[in-house]
């Protein structure tokens, strides 16, 4: 596993859907409940209580997606003391949902500060060259096509699931696999852990491709304990998408070079 840093890879014009996506991720993370906790790793249960009620309410529930299934009961956000201890309090919904529209949402929700800021690096890293070679708002379309693809994909091989799918990590392995398309002799910078994050400059097929293998493999089920808790699926169908969905743009000759910006 390679975490990359930077890619040699200047771009033509200033990716502002990138930067707005990121943005639009941030500002949502910060109003959610147990931003501050979350540094810490101790969460009260009070807003451990609020969290699993913003998840269910904005998160994208695979039944719900391909079953239209209605939960009876939810979290409410509210603690609840019985026999057992203290725990969350479940109710009805309070409110309607559109899972269509479940998966937007879900593409901006993120349960950690670790959470966002590893899926916002590899936005940010190589966002903006898939942007600037499919231009701005076939760049937005694609995001979400790959991101719905990977919600329904998940959804696809796990119907019955009732736990919530947060987070843009199914739309950026859609922009993982486009820039290895794109771009796969591009040299990115990352660090190897194996190698007590020795810094090294790496062809991208490698970075990229070593990613989407071990994606592959833990969602598998090998090599990990959290197969349960994070969407590998979805992020082995976002990447194959995304790639797919590159491959015209390969075929066709790059747009003429303007003047490079620096970064």
């Amino acid at each position: 596993m390679v975490i990359p840093v930077h890619d040699v890879n200047p771009v033509r014009r200033t990716p502002w859907v990138t930067y707005a996506l990121i943005a639009a991720n941030v500002v949502v993370f910060l109003r959610m409940p147990v931003v501050a906790s979350s540094l810490t790793g101790s969460v009260p249960l009070g807003q451990l209580c609020d969290l699993q009620a913003f998840v269910q309410h904005w998160g994208a529930v695979p039944r719900e997606l391909l079953e239209g299934w209605r939960p009876r009961l939810v979290p409410t956000g509210v603690v609840a003391v019985g026999p057992g201890g203290a725990g969350c309090l479940l109710g009805p919904p309070s409110y309607s949902k559109t899972p269509v529209l479940s998966v937007l949402t879900a593409m901006f929700v993120h349960g950690s500060w670790l959470h966002l800021l590893g899926n916002m690096l590899f936005l940010w890293i190589f966002g903006d060259n898939v942007e600037d070679r499919f231009g701005r708002v076939r760049f937005l379309l694609f995001y979400l096509v790959c991101g719905y693809a990977a919600a329904y994909g998940f959804a696809a091989v796990d119907p019955g699931s009732t736990q919530p799918l947060i987070g843009a990590s199914g739309a950026i392995a859609g922009v993982l696999g486009a820039y290895l398309v794109l771009y796969p002799r591009v040299r990115v910078w990352g660090l190897v852990p194996a190698l007590f994050f020795l810094p090294l400059r790496l062809p991208a097929w490698l970075v990229l491709g070593s990613w989407f293998v071990l994606q592959a493999f833990f969602s598998a089920g090998y090599g990990t304990t959290q197969a349960g808790t994070v969407a590998y699926v979805a992020h082995v169908v976002g990447f194959a998408v995304g790639a797919l969905l590159a491959l015209p743009l390969r075929a066709a000759a790059p747009p003429a070079r303007r003047p490079r910006r620096a970064r």
